[in-house]
């Protein structure tokens, strides 16, 4: 039906920013949602932020301020960027999809997730 890609990953250095891209094929003109999750390995995922096909957003609470999220529909492509990254556990970033016209709880695609590591 969908599948996402991202791209991005890798070594940052704490303190600066991360940006990854998504990119969506299949029945890519289906989708109406958009966003991003991560997850820290042992932990639930974590939703981060979700765009619309519209173009309404919406971001975590505690993200806000360091966090863009946004798209190119007609390329089936969205972005995130984060900035003033804290080290830590190496993490895992999911680009996420959903045919739904409003956010859901879980939505029904996920990329295969990227892999970020924050260096000290």
């Amino acid at each position: 039906q969908v599948q996402l890609v991202e791209s991005g990953g890798g070594l940052v250095q704490a303190g600066g920013s991360l940006k990854l891209s998504c990119q969506a094929s299949g029945s890519a003109s289906r989708i109406n949602i958009m966003g991003w999750s991560h997850r820290i390995p042992g932990m639930p995922r974590e939703w981060i932020a979700d765009i619309s096909r519209p173009g309404k957003i919406n971001y975590e609470d505690s993200l806000k301020g360091r966090v863009t999220i946004s798209k190119n529909t007609a390329a089936g492509t969205w972005s995130l960027e984060l900035s003033r990254l804290e080290p830590g556990p190496t993490g895992v970033y999911y680009c996420t999809a959903d045919f739904a016209l409003f956010p859901t709880v879980i939505p029904r695609f996920w990329g295969q997730g990227v892999q970020v590591t924050v260096s000290s």
